[in-house]
């Protein structure tokens, strides 16, 4: 008999090409694609005169850069979007999908929506699977019991080539919240509460199962928002086993299997998904649900979290080596320790993103609406906020107006949006300015995340609602008084009704032609993807930093992503550090601002966690643009050490006390060279070098510059046998509902949602 295994380990397991030099190689059943990661990937395929080998299992659509203003006089993307650079990611994606026949949701299209809601809306995402989105919150389809991360450019284009990835095996890590959540406590405070635990790297190196009474009482839509926030927890994904909520929520979706014995089957498989009794996991927390109440955060990091009855810490309340980063988050945030969390005012409110922008937590937040002004409380949005709702989706948006919901909203004060990713990450006209106070909804409150110099505060959608009528955080629980159960009369509509054949062409887009002046944008954009340089010794200055937790924002903010190019992004690197926000002057003091480390290769951070947050490969293009091509830390983020391997650089991890060492040297502006081939650090004046230890397979792939995409296809044929195996055993995964072109897929319509713990 076979050893007990864990939902991930089955999922992995099923999903092996071939295991033996190097990393596990992986098929990947589910690509979703947006405009902001993939433009440089497609652009390795032509280069390379390579295909998209699945056009079958990939779903493009369109969401960080639009804007979110009426559609209603909407001709074309190039007349519609203003700013240059988003505007020439999107006509890209446009380009890319009418050349390589992807399946495409665009801005004219009422499934367009943010990639991480359009999945599971289409059925696209189905348990069991492994799916991947170069967007690091693809953990969110982890909630159907898949097998999903975020990826970097170079992963992108690998995927598209060859339908697999190089994956190492993840430890397994559960958590499980036992108990009834008090009334008012929803999944969003669940997760906030869960990282305020563990830390924006408890999960590293892990998988996270969400596990426990609590979790099994969720609606589909509450488990999405889990998931969601695995990674902002330091995990590669969050999974949730597939149960009787998650066989409802998916049928009769357009690209779920099909009625009868397909459906069948298919059940039948996605119930022995379940971790079998007595699994082992390398990493077990308990998490009680009496324990949580509204929680909201109050610094830079998801993990800086503070029940909303609580108050602004104390750094001296925190160990003395977290002590710095605790002042920098409180003086960018503008707080006063000891300052009630409900005396914090807000500017602005933010109700959407991947995180919460689908029709439950809508709802949850008209019954705030509602129940405020049954109570006596305020019914419209406080003098002097602006208070912006952005359905996840098109569909989303029309289920909304359906039940009315928009009108509630719109009755408050509250501007009704179009869908996208806006003031989530403020790649688009959506943001914060400097020192503006928000309420969000969305994932991140990392310095700039929204906007320059904005404040985030993350939060439920009830307390985001809570906010924008009181004007500053606010325990939800207070307006919502004994109606705090109630559905304030909502009209709920059942999903079929907004559901519609998927077909498979893309439609068609108008051709960006070239000009007299020369090619277009994307015709330009060309980029190497065979081959990278070898990586042997590395000598140079060494740029000392000492911080924790420095994330991919910090790194190189959103709005020098909107690049069709790897390269250029040298003079970004660490922007918001760098210069001045408001005059784009150098900050004197930063460290690559002054000699001798503007001429940095190589980089010494004592703080751990290096590269957490996004799964933009842009942050290593940035560093390896400046000159620096390895990074030295105590520990990194998975997805920026992967994307690090990818580009041909190094992320070093190393023990504290050596790193303590090398930092001196750095700075006091000593040359140091890492020696990849005897795996040591040169130190200067004759000191003892230092030790390290990668990847054999690792180490040769760098020592000898090889594209990984042409090693994976070295296994053409396992490739093509387990193709075949997939299709007999798993049918309902080859794209039955656009995989031949002019193919229609007629919906059926959906039964329900379980009527158990639901959103409020």
């Amino acid at each position: 008999m076979s050893a007990p295994r864990t939902l991930y380990d089955k999922v992995f397991d099923d999903h092996v090409v071939y295991s033996g030099e190097g990393d596990t190689l992986l098929y990947i059943d589910r690509h979703l694609v947006h405009e902001v990661t993939s433009p440089q990937a497609f652009e390795g395929l032509r280069n390379a005169g390579r295909k998209v080998r699945r056009t079958d299992c990939t779903l493009a659509t369109v969401d960080h850069n639009i804007p979110t203003v009426s559609r209603k006089n909407f001709k074309s993307i190039n007349s519609f979007i203003v700013e240059a650079d988003s505007r020439a990611q999107c006509v890209a994606l446009e380009e890319h999908v009418k050349e390589f026949g992807l399946t495409y949701f665009g801005m004219d299209d009422k499934r367009q929506g943010i990639v991480h809601i359009i999945g599971p809306e289409q059925g696209f995402t189905l348990p069991g699977t492994t799916v991947v989105c170069g967007d690091s919150h693809t953990s969110t389809h982890g909630a159907f019991g898949a097998l999903a991360f975020g990826i970097g450019t170079s992963e992108v284009e690998h995927v598209l080539a060859t339908q697999c990835l190089p994956q190492a095996k993840s430890k397994n890590m559960r958590i499980r919240v036992e108990g009834k959540l008090a009334e008012g406590v929803n999944s969003k405070d669940i997760v906030l509460h869960i990282i305020g635990v563990i830390g924006t790297a408890g999960g590293t190196g892990a998988v996270i199962e969400f596990a426990g009474s609590t979790i099994r009482a969720l609606s589909m839509e509450a488990r999405m928002s889990i998931c969601n926030m695995s990674i902002e927890g330091g995990a590669r994904a969050g999974m949730i086993a597939p149960d009787e909520i998650t066989f409802k929520y998916l049928k009769g979706r357009p690209l779920s299997p099909r009625d009868g014995e397909e459906w069948d089957k298919a059940v039948a498989y996605w119930r022995s998904l379940a971790s079998d009794e007595g699994a082992k996991y390398d990493i077990e927390v308990e998490i009680k649900a009496e324990d949580i109440i509204p929680t909201v955060t109050w610094g830079t990091s998801p993990q800086d979290v503070r029940p909303i009855l609580g108050s602004v810490p104390d750094p001296s309340d925190f160990p003395e080596a977290q002590r710095g980063n605790v002042k920098r988050s409180l003086e960018y945030m503008g707080l006063v320790p000891g300052t009630p969390m409900e005396e914090i005012k807000i500017d602005k409110a933010f109700f959407g993103s991947c995180t919460n922008g689908r029709i439950e937590d809508m709802r949850s937040a008209a019954r705030v609406i509602i129940a405020s002004e049954k109570n006596g409380g305020p019914s419209k949005v406080a003098e002097g906020v602006y208070a912006m709702i952005v359905p996840g989706s098109g569909l989303v948006k029309q289920q909304a107006e359906a039940e009315g919901l928009d009108v509630i909203f719109r009755k408050a004060g509250f501007d009704w949006r179009e869908a996208g990713c806006s003031m989530c990450l403020g790649m688009n006209p959506d943001q914060l300015k400097p020192q503006e106070r928000c309420a969000s909804t969305s994932n991140r409150n990392f310095e700039g995340r929204q906007g320059a110099g904005g404040r985030t505060h993350l939060m439920s959608p009830a307390m985001v609602a809570a906010a924008a009528l009181t004007g500053h955080l606010t325990d939800v629980r207070k307006l919502m008084g004994n109606r705090i159960s109630e559905d304030g009369g909502l009209k709920i509509t059942e999903y079929a009704d907004y559901l519609t054949p998927v077909t498979v062409s893309a439609p068609p887009v108008e051709a960006t032609e070239q000009t007299e002046s020369g090619p277009t944008p994307v015709q330009a954009a060309a980029a190497a993807s065979a081959g990278l340089p070898k990586f042997n010794i590395v000598r140079g200055i060494a740029a000392p930093m000492w911080e924790a937790n420095i994330d991919t924002d910090k790194i190189i903010p959103k709005q020098f992503l909107k690049t069709l190019l790897r390269t250029g992004l040298g003079s970004a690197l660490f922007w918001p550090a760098r210069y001045d926000v408001k005059t784009g002057a150098e900050i004197p003091e930063f460290v690559l601002n002054r000699e001798p480390f503007k001429h940095a290769s190589l980089l010494v951070c004592t703080g751990p966690n290096f590269g957490c947050g996004s799964s933009r490969e842009h942050a290593p293009w940035a560093l390896n643009d400046f000159g620096i091509r390895c990074v030295m830390a105590p520990s990194f983020g998975d997805i920026f050490k992967n994307n690090c391997f990818k580009n041909g650089m190094l992320p070093l991890e190393l023990p504290q006390s050596d790193l303590e060492n090398l930092y001196k040297d750095a700075e006091a502006g000593l040359e140091l060279a890492v020696d990849l081939e005897n795996e040591q650090v040169i130190r200067p004046n004759g000191q003892p070098p230092v030790p390290f230890k990668i990847d054999a397979f690792r180490r040769h792939c760098l020592l000898n510059g090889l594209d990984d995409i042409g090693l994976t296809l070295q296994h053409r044929e396992l490739i093509e046998n387990f193709e075949e195996k997939r299709t007999t055993v798993w049918p309902w995964l080859d794209g039955v509902g656009y995989a031949k072109k002019g193919q229609k897929v007629v919906a059926v319509p959906v039964g329900g949602q379980a009527k158990k713990k639901m959103e409020w």
